[in-house]
């Protein structure tokens, strides 16, 4: 049975999805966001990707976390209450509440009100002492963290390289719009990946059994049973490439022939080879993630990395705070 445990709405997110699909289908480069990835089946085939072979980075970050603990917990000092933005399982939140010195609450924001819910519960019993306070919301839309935390201070946690799905200049503007969020003397522990050798880097998003192939066709999957499509599943495939110029893997979805698709009463035409975007991951140098951190109102008080340079953690203080 399913844990349950009290979800606080941010604000409403029914019709996101249909707007998001109906725009960007109709757009020259089609697209749909990577936030829409995240139903309960597809959060469930991404925590099987965290834990493939090939995908380096969730277990890259969980020894870093720790190994780096205490000092994380040197840095934040006590009382903090954390603020995770899409929060996803709380797979590695475990690892940082139980290297801080007696933090306030936990505060998880994520758009899949499911896992949400779930992990939530299942943190609410692993630390029956702790306020958990869950927060449907998406946090690229602006949000307020519940009153009654208003005065305590914030470590927000933003772990997975995340930040990555981000473009740059939305990247830097995320962390800007963060600070406001957490408010004067707030930290930040952000994850970010490193930029590697392709050997490494492309199987992590085109592994060998097919997970993550079936993780981004479960939104074709989604877009049939929640808006009334008719997409075959056998008419598209993933792809994931690298842009060296811009310094990312994207992924698509491509069209594998000539086809016209109904959704919700409209109809889009896609080309055979035409190309849905959905995910940029961007891979960073460590100086070029602390220059955008900085521009965007943090300052860098301490970077972690691992042995092989593949991932990098880093410990921003919010500039003035």
């Amino acid at each position: 049975m399913a844990l349950q445990s009290d979800v606080d709405d941010a604000e409403p997110l029914d019709g996101d999805f249909a707007r998001a699909v109906l725009t960007g289908l109709g757009e020259d480069a089609k697209n749909i966001p990577c936030q829409f990835l995240y139903d309960a089946r597809g959060s469930e085939l991404f925590e099987e990707i965290t834990r493939l072979e090939e995908y380096y980075p969730t277990r890259t970050e969980i020894a870093l976390l720790e190994a780096c603990g205490s000092e994380i917990a040197a840095l934040a000092g006590p009382g903090r209450a954390v603020v995770e933005f899409g929060s996803g399982s709380s797979r590695k939140t475990h690892i940082l509440l139980d290297c801080l010195d007696d933090p306030a609450a936990y505060i998880p924001i994520d758009i899949s009100h499911d896992a949400l819910g779930e992990a939530a519960a299942r943190l609410k019993q692993s630390y029956p002492g702790l306020a958990v306070h869950p927060l449907h919301a998406d946090f690229n839309q602006g949000l307020e963290l519940p009153a009654r935390y208003g005065a305590c201070p914030k470590l927000g946690f933003f772990p997975g390289s995340t930040i990555g799905n981000f473009t740059l200049d939305a990247a830097a503007e995320f962390l800007a719009d963060a600070g406001d969020v957490l408010g004067a003397n707030s930290d930040f522990l952000v994850g970010a990946d490193l930029r590697k050798d392709l050997d490494i880097l492309l199987p992590a998003y085109d592994d060998r059994q097919g997970v993550t192939s079936a993780f981004i066709l479960n939104l074709i999957h989604r877009i049939n049973r929640e808006l009334g499509g008719d997409l075959d599943i056998g008419g598209f495939k993933h792809q994931a490439v690298y842009n060296d110029r811009l310094g990312r893997i994207e992924i698509y979805i491509i069209s594998l022939v000539d086809q016209v698709v109904e959704i919700m009463g409209r109809r889009f035409a896609l080309a055979g080879g035409e190309r849905i975007h959905i995910e940029n991951s961007h891979k960073y140098t460590v100086a070029q993630f602390q220059a955008m951190a900085r521009d965007a109102g943090w300052a860098s008080e301490h970077v972690w990395t691992d042995r092989r340079d593949y991932f990098s953690l880093h410990y921003l203080r919010r500039n003035g705070g």
